[in-house]
């Protein structure tokens, strides 16, 4: 119903509005009002390298040369659009959610879902295959934005982004690979860094919450339409794809959808099933409910993604793909690895001459959030935390990983062939 959430909507009235525009530090104080806090989030987000990378990097088909492939920048915007357009039916706050929205992946690492568990794998080898997950690009969403990313203020100070309490909370919460009806907020403001899991702890806020089921409103289309362009599905797919919408929509699906997928003589395709998803999830949620979809979208939603994994993600060329992914990824980390002594002794430069690009983004990594050479950050007017100790094994690793996971697909791919050219 048309506005039926504005009573719980953050913004003044909220009980919850102190604590969500809560900021830890000062980029700058423009000395204006034009914008709203979660307004200059969204600015902050937009002009940040981590936000700019995502153009490069995978959302589900690696490195894509294909300019019409879906990538993480591209999804991020879908993710935006679908999370305002809930929002403001809905009677919420837009700017939020976009702000969310749009620093939602900013954490992600290179060549998608895959890159991610090669990383985790890298930290969590000495612990076993059982042990938590130490890295996963929800948390380190937020990472980034509190430690990582930069912004210049007035004087020319490299200083993090120091983001509202609110998108924080977003950034860290966002996961949309969990199946839930629903979805609320928690009552409790918490320290993020006490989420141990992707996906066990609700959002802070309303907006939040649109934007973890608006993540997976926008993927389930779009991979459809790019694995149909990569011709991956073929023709008992899209008769899979007609069975689960007849079986899951009942005589609604029968009525509109033809035996070659097509509703009322539409393709089954991403506009047409973000805007079927949306119009159901407004039209059967409330505050007391909380966020839902009717059962029949909710089975619908459930089946396609259960199709989208036995016949798109995990699809012979994607799984070939990965194994060449984890070569690319295992190479640099040990690569780096075995810098740790130079960067002791301040001679990274010394170790890597083989490696150019890779020698010099490290090292303007290591000066710039770690104690590698602490005077020039003065000069180059970085004033970020030391976040990393070269002189300690685990966080030297922590830094290698951190920094590879900023990597775009091309990058990683680019500094691995110069790794092992001769």
């Amino acid at each position: 119903m048309k506005d039926s959430f504005a009573q719980v909507r953050m913004d003044e009235k909220n009980p919850k509005w102190m604590q969500a525009i809560k900021r830890e530090n000062s980029l700058y104080n423009r000395g204006n009002g034009i914008r709203s806090e979660f307004d200059r989030d969204y600015t902050r987000i937009l002009h940040c390298e981590s936000y700019r990378r995502l153009k490069h990097k995978t959302q589900v088909f690696y490195a894509p040369q294909n300019d019409h492939i879906c990538t993480r920048m591209e999804h991020v915007g879908h993710v935006a659009s679908v999370s305002s357009t809930i929002a403001k039916h809905l009677g919420l706050n837009q700017e939020l959610t976009q702000a969310i929205a749009l620093g939602h992946d900013m954490g992600h690492a290179p060549f998608g879902h895959t890159g991610e568990t090669i990383l985790n794998s890298l930290m969590s080898q000495k612990e076993g295959e059982n042990a938590p997950k130490k890295f996963w690009h929800e948390r380190n969403s937020l990472f980034f934005a509190d430690y990582i990313d930069t912004l210049q203020d007035p004087e020319g100070n490299e200083k993090n982004l120091d983001l509202t309490y609110a998108v924080r909370d977003g950034l860290i919460c966002h996961c949309g690979e969990i199946d839930q009806q629903g979805l609320s907020p928690r009552t409790e403001a918490m320290d993020l860094y006490n989420i141990k899991r992707p996906g066990l702890i609700a959002p802070y806020t309303w907006e939040g919450c649109i934007v973890k089921v608006s993540d997976k409103i926008a993927f389930l289309g779009r991979d459809l339409e790019d694995a149909r362009t990569y011709h991956i599905l073929d023709m008992t797919s899209y008769r899979q794809i007609h069975e689960i919408v007849v079986s899951t929509l009942g005589a609604r699906g029968k009525n509109q959808v033809d035996k070659n997928g097509n509703r009322s003589g539409r393709a089954v395709n991403t506009t047409v099933l973000i805007n079927d998803m949306v119009v159901d999830l407004c039209e059967n949620s409330s505050v007391e409910k909380g966020l839902c979809f009717s059962d029949q979208y909710f089975k619908f939603i459930t089946e396609l993604k259960k199709f989208s994994f036995a016949n798109i993600y995990n699809n012979w060329r994607l799984l070939e793909f990965q194994k060449y992914a984890d070569t690319i990824l295992r190479c640099i980390y040990n690569t780096l690895m075995k810098t740790r002594i130079y960067a002791e002794n301040h001679r990274i430069e010394q170790c890597m001459r083989y490696a150019p690009r890779l020698c010099s983004t490290f090292s303007d990594w290591l000066v710039k959030y770690t104690n590698y050479d602490p005077t020039k950050k003065k000069v180059l007017h970085y004033q970020t935390k030391e976040v990393f100790n070269v002189f300690d094994e685990e966080s030297y690793e922590k830094c290698v990983i951190e920094y590879m996971s900023g990597m775009t697909d091309q990058f990683a791919i680019a500094v691995f062939e110069e790794i092992i050219s001769f």
